[in-house]
């Protein structure tokens, strides 16, 4: 990090400091908020910022000291400044990784949408094994799942299902698995013993609420009708399924496991504000303009994000080309022996590509 950046973290945090002691902006409730937050994220950069300073002062120091030095008092400035090189290396590293930028979303519960895509009942098959791997980590990681809406198969497999993960670390490891998933397995509909190749499309959106996106009422069509499917009597008793249609974007949400038409409406409002959010958020960032597009793709073979060989026993993430042959315990719920490779590659894009422009935001 250079001098100049160094200087610009320490000006930006002692004007911070100044304006919390501002009239005005103690009586501005957001604006304190706004200023308090990032002088409290800017903070622990600052305090490595200053040590950084005070060594570097040292080792300079040193150095001058070292042209009229002789014998044991050369040596030992030498060692010391040896020690502190390493040291100023070492906080130059920490200070790197301090800056890279906050993902927005860490923090947020997720909402996951798992479709059997190519492959027909076996895709379905599949999406099932996909959800009972996101269950199994969600218990390991102590977060609670909650199912939205499902549309079981003819062979007990999911055509669909919506499930929302609550967890304060729930984003930051499930935001990698949005996109096609493949599977090469001798199929339970397979005679013959042939291995096939299925997918399932999984897509991931942060939840969100109605402060982080405003639904005009006067933008939706709902629908209500009777449910279908499992869910006892009373489903098909009485007009409990919402479909709510966002008429600008065409978005298209439908719910119809709770008892209730409210119920399901609260749902359906969950979902759709989740996909309108990724939607706006894709259209102001041209490098997520077409996020979802990727994630959800056509399920066809070429586009995938993750490939599950049952006869290796392998699971392979394309996207860094990272390969693991513990698939039994990848499906168990260990995605972690995913999940860490996958943000150890984010953070070392990120790190090469200069989050100095952005500390801590």
């Amino acid at each position: 990090m250079t001098v100049d950046r160094r200087a610009q973290i320490v000006d930006e945090y002692e004007t911070l400091e100044h304006q919390l002691a501002d009239p005005e902006v103690l009586a501005d409730p957001a604006q304190l908020r706004d200023v308090s937050k990032r002088y409290n994220d800017l903070g622990p950069v600052v305090e490595k910022v200053r040590r950084y300073n005070e060594r570097s002062g040292d080792a300079e120091a040193a150095r001058q000291m070292l042209d009229g030095s002789s014998g044991d008092e050369r040596q030992m400035l030498v060692d010391e400044i040896e020690q502190v090189t390493a040291e100023l290396a070492e906080l130059d590293v920490e200070l790197r990784e301090m800056m890279i930028p906050k993902d927005p979303h860490d923090g947020r519960d997720v909402i996951v949408e798992i479709r059997g895509a190519e492959g027909g009942e076996e895709a379905n098959l599949f999406a099932r094994d996909l959800y009972e791997m996101y269950e199994a980590y969600a218990g390991s990681q102590k977060w609670k799942l909650e199912t939205l809406s499902s549309a079981t198969s003819d062979m007990g497999g999911y055509n669909d299902i919506t499930f929302v993960v609550h967890g304060d670390t729930a984003w930051r490891h499930l935001k990698y698995e949005g996109g096609p998933h493949r599977v090469q397995r001798v199929p339970v509909t397979e005679s013959q013993g042939r291995v096939h190749t299925s997918s399932a499309t999984v897509s991931v959106l942060a939840d969100v609420d109605d402060v982080d996106v405003e639904v005009d009422e006067r933008d939706l069509e709902i629908d209500v009708y009777r449910s279908s499917g499992a869910g006892g009597q009373h489903v098909n008793t009485t007009d409990s399924a919402v479909r709510i249609t966002h008429v600008p974007t065409g978005v298209v949400v439908t719910m119809q496991d709770e008892r209730s038409q409210l119920q399901n409406r609260n749902r359906a409002m969950q979902v759709l504000r989740a996909r309108l959010f990724e939607r706006a958020e894709a259209e102001r960032a041209a490098e997520l303009s077409s996020e979802r597009r990727s994630q959800i793709g056509g399920g066809g073979r070429s586009e995938k994000i993750r490939t599950y060989n049952y006869k290796e026993n392998r699971v392979t993430d394309h996207r860094i080309g990272f390969t693991i042959y513990r698939l039994s315990d990848i499906l168990g719920g260990d995605l972690d022996l995913v999940v860490n490779a996958l943000a150890t590659e984010e953070r070392a894009r990120l790190l090469a590509e200069g989050p100095d422009d952005d500390v801590a935001h």
